[in-house]
């Protein structure tokens, strides 16, 4: 219903923002202004009608002129739900005024339930516990997969027709396992799953998935992975405060594979120039991760409520002076060489006759199963071998140790639950558990012998109950002050925007002034310039092992989440 912008009007936008140039030519802004306040004569003769009826003098204010194109332009724009990416005098005027609303997170993240991998789980309770402030509104974006996909990667053959089917089924398990109901929106980006990295890529540029309006705050978990192949907007250009989270130590997995170092020397130096490039911030989980530019090390990951409620439990059984643990040891986690069982088998082995009589129950599975299991049986270690099953099980209360050889961990999640339990662990003296070793019922070895003499010391002790500030710290209560301390958000929340977002002087929005970029900043922004371009060649992409079409996304993408085909969304002219 709104009529389209006629040729005076579009010229007299050119002309307007053509100013600077035209300055360059002795053409005077006085002048620039009198072209568009003819050009604009039909809006010139409304103002001046508006006055007199007003009863005030018929004198037309230039200021008032460019406010009315600029509303003019606004209604335009939103008649065609077009929201222009590029900057400009609209779509500054289009951005909501900042000191009237809420500051707005998004949280991003490379998997989503029901892939019960850390990824999925951390980031959605992030999204809960920040939402659960009201101070910010928040959005946590995730991948779609196609059903072909869903196949590969979703436990007991679970798939979803919609995202909206999906959302509901993340929704439920989320307020069944914090207990209260989450005020945020769940998006959906494109991703495929790669089969050998056993990880989902995105495909497309998965920033376009937050609203130009809604760019403020963005929080990248796994950022490297994002970005290793992300052909599209700077993340630091489009928000203005971007942290990243770092949750896997790829190089320590890349080791393992043939040519392993050389990999290695790649991955690392590629991951800390895309971080560099697309953070302001990153958090590091523990120093098990490799160390990037612009970081510090917090662990800003908590523990479900079930198990801190298991432990409470615990605590008041004994004080009764029940017994509470029944069982000996176990060690659970999925079923390949990288998560601990290498460690584990080798250890066993190696002190057999030291531990005679030790039985050990092992929970998990995975593509390493049956190697793992044979291997177990042809060295007759005393293993009794189980299906994996959530950590909360009942089967699982009863046990007093959980041990955990794994060095690959950055952070393990199933040792932070097991001492949430009330448990003894058993585990490295790794950068990994750094965290946990300050708990009385985490014991750490840094030999096999000394293996061996924690795992003894722990079958002959009865743990230590939890304090109260103990449990605090396990919390996601707590995981959520330490990130927003660590991330420098208390500080961005509490102050104005910076950069070039707008802000109000005397009731109008007007753009804040740009400063000369540093050298570092210069620097950050050549190598984001140089990744785009990498990026966007199909051949280089295939060659550092991206999945095939994955710059843009495909068809099934765009009919599963009603967008529009990559070539129409941003279409190449020549």
């Amino acid at each position: 219903e709104v009529p389209p912008l006629d040729v005076p009007e579009l010229l007299a936008v050119l002309v307007r923002q053509s100013g600077p140039f035209l300055d360059q030519f002795g053409i005077r802004r006085n002048l620039c202004d009198k072209i568009v306040e003819n050009l604009c004569s039909k809006r010139k003769n409304q103002l001046v009608l508006r006055s007199l009826v007003a009863g005030e003098p018929p004198a037309v204010d230039p200021d008032k002129i460019n406010d009315e194109l600029d509303l003019r332009i606004a209604s335009v724009l939103q008649s065609t739900r077009h929201c222009s990416e590029s900057g400009g005098s609209w779509t500054d005027f289009m951005k909501p005024d900042v000191t009237d609303r809420k500051r707005h997170v998004a949280i991003v993240t490379t998997a989503s339930l029901p892939w019960m991998t850390g990824t999925a789980v951390n980031p959605l309770f992030r999204a809960a516990y920040l939402a659960k402030s009201a101070k910010q509104k928040v959005t946590l974006l995730v991948p779609w997969l196609c059903r072909s996909d869903q196949e590969l990667v979703y436990p007991n053959n679970l798939t979803f027709g919609s995202p909206e089917e999906q959302e509901n089924y993340i929704r439920n398990w989320l307020e069944e396992s914090v207990g209260f109901k989450a005020d945020f929106r769940i998006s959906f980006y494109p991703g495929k799953f790669s089969r050998e990295r056993r990880s989902i890529i995105p495909a497309g540029d998965t920033s376009q998935f937050i609203p130009s309006k809604d760019a403020d705050i963005a929080i990248l978990e796994e950022p490297e992975h994002l970005n290793w192949y992300h052909h599209g907007k700077r993340w630091t250009d489009k928000f203005n405060h971007v942290v990243g989270i770092v949750h896997t130590n790829y190089l320590e997995y890349i080791k393992r594979e043939k040519n392993g170092a050389l990999q290695a020397f790649f991955v690392k130096h590629i991951n800390n120039l895309v971080t560099r490039a697309h953070c302001h911030r990153v958090l590091r989980l523990s120093a098990a991760t490799q160390d990037m530019p612009k970081s510090v090390i917090c662990n800003v990951h908590g523990v479900n409520l079930k198990f801190l409620k298991i432990g409470e439990k615990v605590a008041a059984e004994r004080e009764l002076g029940q017994q509470a643990f029944s069982k000996g040891a176990y060690f659970l986690g999925k079923m390949v060489w990288a998560k601990g069982y290498k460690e584990l088998i080798d250890l066993l082995a190696k002190h057999k006759n030291d531990l005679d009589g030790f039985k050990l129950d092992v929970y998990g599975n995975g593509e390493d199963a049956h190697e793992v299991q044979s291997t177990a049986k042809r060295l007759d270690l005393n293993l009794n071998f189980q299906k994996g099953r959530d950590h909360a099980d009942d089967s699982l209360h009863g046990y007093k140790v959980f041990i955990n050889p794994s060095v690959s961990d950055v952070l393990c999640t199933a040792t932070a639950e097991a001492l949430a339990m009330g448990k003894f662990v058993v585990c490295a003296d790794h950068p990994s558990n750094e965290f946990f070793s300050s708990f009385p019922n985490c014991l750490t070895y840094k030999t096999p012998e000394d293996f061996v003499a924690k795992v003894k010391e722990a079958l002959a002790n009865e743990p230590q109950p939890l304090t109260p500030e103990q449990r605090y710290n396990l919390s996601w209560e707590a995981a959520t002050k330490r990130f927003i301390e660590y991330s420098e958000l208390d500080r961005i929340l509490n102050n104005e925007y910076s950069g070039t977002t707008i802000r109000k002087s005397n009731g109008k929005a007007i753009a804040r002034s740009v400063s000369m970029p540093t050298l570092s900043e210069m620097v950050d922004g050549g190598i984001a310039f140089a990744h785009y371009c990498l990026t966007g060649n199909e051949f280089l992409r295939l060659c550092t092992g991206a999945i095939p079409g994955t710059r843009d996304y495909g068809r099934q993408h765009c009919k599963d989440l009603h967008l529009l085909p990559p070539q129409v969304e941003s279409p190449i002219y020549g």
